[in-house]
């Protein structure tokens, strides 16, 4: 059975146009246990998409595909700050080149950014929007938090779908915990048999048809997310072409 979205609604793969100099559409919002939300979209919608972004938060590329996905569903979508009351890891420490940086990127993950407890939080942020009268929630992650996404979409998700881009830590045997719909994008820098070995997984879950992949061997990890250089040609096409695959995916699995 394919695991690839094949899409007859044009609409859907049709998306504004990607700028290298962005300016947001959404306004920050104080939702459920955090003060700050990006929310972006209509003011209500049916159903409703969380964007976990990576360890460098808030930045232009990843405000831009979530108003990208928003505009294209007519989805609300919500980006909360899960490093509450804490900040971002500094882009500018990335990669780490001194030994403080690698301590300090240690420190992060070990701390605000631990998986296991984000993905409690991202979870529980899902039950609130179920609770709030959306009907289908669904969620996407980059890189870390693409790790935070897939181990939220296990056993008693209040998700529907899921999605992660470059993930980091990407694992064979987490995926085989998926209970819903689930979209794979990964770049060079993720193992490529690990990417083979997730797609024969997702191939053979009920929902298999439901789900998507694409492996983008040309573009680094980062491409879609805070590292994205959206002033380079090809990375600008690659950015537009898995935004592109997020919103057929969510639209056929919502």
């Amino acid at each position: 059975m394919s695991t690839t979205v094949n899409n007859p609604n044009k609409a859907c793969c049709t998306i504004p146009p990607v700028q290298s100099d962005y300016k947001p559409k959404g306004t920050y919002k104080s939702l459920g246990d955090y003060k700050r939300v990006y929310t972006t979209g209509p003011e209500k919608s049916e159903n409703a998409i969380v964007c976990v972004f990576d360890i460098f938060g808030f930045f232009p590329q990843t405000l831009q595909g979530a108003d990208i996905i928003a505009d294209s569903l007519k989805t609300t979508v919500y980006m909360p700050d899960f490093f509450e009351p804490e900040e971002a890891f500094s882009i500018e420490k990335f990669p780490p080149r001194h030994d403080q940086d690698k301590q300090d990127l240690q420190d992060f993950f070990g701390g605000i950014a631990s998986p296991p407890a984000t993905t409690k939080k991202l979870t529980t942020f899902g039950a609130y929007l179920k609770s709030q009268g959306h009907k289908k929630v669904a969620t996407y992650g980059f890189c870390w938090g693409g790790k935070v996404v897939v181990c939220g979409s296990g056993e008693n998700t209040p998700f529907d779908a899921s999605a992660i881009v470059h993930p980091a830590m990407m694992s064979v045997e987490d995926v085989k915990n998926l209970t819903i719909p689930f979209a794979v994008y990964p770049s060079q820098d993720e193992p490529e048999s690990d990417y083979n070995e997730i797609v024969d997984v997702i191939s053979k879950k009920r929902f298999a048809n439901l789900c998507d992949h694409k492996y983008y061997k040309d573009m680094f990890h980062g491409w879609a997310a805070a590292r994205g250089d959206l002033t380079k040609e090809d990375n600008k096409q690659a950015y537009e072409d898995v935004y592109g695959r997020l919103i057929a995916f969510f639209n056929k699995a919502l």
